[in-house]
């Protein structure tokens, strides 16, 4: 795999796990202890309260950070999210470290803030570049042997159809069976507005997306994919399905017929469902993990 691809390949985006604080807490410390950079030919007061402001500074923008990466939940969106960006994103955080801790020495010491950026941006950079790549391709290689592994030991027990009828041994005097009610066999999905509806078989449902507030129904048609753009909540569809198998929610957008799902298959960033011979991928998040790989092997 060459690298191009390599940073293509998608990548898990990384819970906040409110780590800013005890990374603040190491760098600061690591100043303090080690004293690089020329910090240890400082004659001030409060010198350790001083040094231990890069932390803060650090955990300061790390945070701010973190929250900026919230008003872009698009380009943050797990589905496109590859190697290259978390690299991209990593390295933009060190960059706005660096940038806000050179401005702290700046306050510090009465330095003049025209200067000495080249430095600073040139030694973040080299220090920065090779931990951020060498971590983010260590994971990348983790999760995806872990997930590769585990999907491959999916056995999927699907029952078999019955097979057709041969009407020529029928008798003619045979009874046609009674038709199951159609309240057990059939779902009703009600939009917001109250008037779009659609009425299909619950077997034939295959998976509901949502996005923003609109909700896309997967399902079979004549036996093809069909769908159907409604204006509702996710929850509100998932309400009207009823409880119990095999309707389950396997990510915050996605609802998926368990009974449909004909293969596992798994990547970096976790669990795939696959559904009518592939022509439907649905995404399992990873806190559902458990519970639907659960499932998923009780069938």
């Amino acid at each position: 795999m060459n690298l191009g691809k390599l940073f293509r390949q998608p990548y898990p985006v990384p819970e906040s796990a409110g780590n800013e604080w005890v990374i603040g807490a190491f760098v600061g410390g690591f100043l303090l202890l080690f004293q690089p950079f020329g910090i240890s030919d400082w004659h001030t007061s409060d010198k350790m309260f001083k040094v231990l402001g890069f932390g803060a500074v650090t955990t300061g923008v790390m945070i701010l950070f973190d929250r900026g990466t919230r008003l872009l939940p698009r380009y943050f969106a797990e589905e496109h999210w590859t190697v290259g960006r978390e690299i991209a994103k990593i390295l933009t955080l060190i960059l706005c470290i660096a940038i806000a801790n050179r401005l702290y020495m700046s306050w510090l010491a009465g330095l003049s803030t025209q200067g000495g950026w080249l430095w600073t941006i040139g030694i973040t950079f080299l220090l920065g570049i090779f931990p951020a790549v060498g971590v983010v391709l260590t994971n990348y290689i983790v999760q995806l042997r872990k997930y590769e592994q585990q999907a491959a030991h999916f056995i999927l027990h699907k029952t078999a159809p019955e097979p057709p009828v041969d009407t020529e041994r029928v008798p003619v005097a045979m009874p046609v069976p009674a038709q199951q009610p159609i309240g057990s066999q059939q779902v009703l999905f009600v939009a917001e507005n109250e008037k779009d509806t659609l009425q299909l078989n619950r077997d034939d449902l295959l998976a509901i997306e949502s996005s923003d507030n609109y909700c896309t129904i997967f399902y079979l048609k004549n036996g093809r994919l069909a769908k159907e753009l409604m204006r509702s909540s996710l929850t509100r569809l998932e309400t009207q399905l009823g409880e119990g198998a095999p309707f389950v929610r396997c990510h915050r957008s996605y609802v998926v017929n368990l009974d449909q799902v004909e293969r596992v298959s798994g990547n970096a960033q976790g669990y795939k469902l696959h559904l009518l011979d592939g022509q439907l991928t649905v995404p399992v998040a990873r806190k559902y993990n458990d519970t639907l790989v659960a499932q998923l092997k009780g069938q």
